[in-house]
């Protein structure tokens, strides 16, 4: 499900207030996937015979933390606030990937479609805004979204939808990520 652009807002200043806001709520999701990761990697990367999930899990997260250093810069660059509530963001999402692992292989990757899934609409709908305003932030975050799509994909691939609850699991998740959007893009 791709999210529909937002229209450009009127009067001075909108257009560096909306991208501010894009660039704080996606270092929060950034940061947030980094940590789930890392979670995820706590449970699943010290369990006998988990090497293959493991290796997969730090491959996903190395490439979230070169988004998260990216948004990093931007940030900086842009004189933008990384959202208020980082310090819930590192724990919910270090808890959601630890919970799901626990709950095994097929729950984390469930946990990863589910994220990925959300991930891949926002992504898609600020491509479209930024196409012809900030084509090179648009590229950026086309080739961020296709990484995020190759998590996913791999995630299915894995039997994600093969998890106990994966429905409710995902329903949840997905929910979970939609609110933490738009909490992070204003606060």
């Amino acid at each position: 499900m791709t999210e529909k652009p937002i229209p450009p807002r009127p009067g001075r200043g909108a257009s560096a207030a909306r991208l501010a806001e894009i660039l704080r709520v996606d270092h929060a999701g950034e940061l947030g996937a980094v940590h789930i990761y890392r979670g995820q990697r706590a449970v699943l990367g010290v369990a006998r015979g988990k090497g293959r999930i493991a290796g997969q899990l730090a491959h996903m997260e190395a490439q979230e933390a070169e988004h998260l250093a990216r948004f990093d810069k931007l940030l900086t660059q842009h004189r933008v606030r990384p959202t208020a509530l980082t310090p819930l963001w590192r724990l919910a999402g270090f808890a959601l990937g630890a919970g799901t692992a626990l709950l095994g292989e097929k729950a984390a990757h469930a946990c990863t479609e589910a994220v990925e899934t959300v991930i891949e609409g926002h992504y898609a709908g600020q491509i479209a805004e930024l196409a012809e305003q900030d084509p090179e932030l648009a590229a950026e975050l086309s080739k961020f979204r296709d990484e995020e799509l190759e998590h996913r994909d791999l995630a299915v691939d894995e039997g994600a939808r093969e998890a106990p609850g994966y429905g409710l699991l995902s329903a949840v998740i997905g929910a979970g990520c939609r609110a933490a959007i738009k909490i992070s893009e204003k606060v």
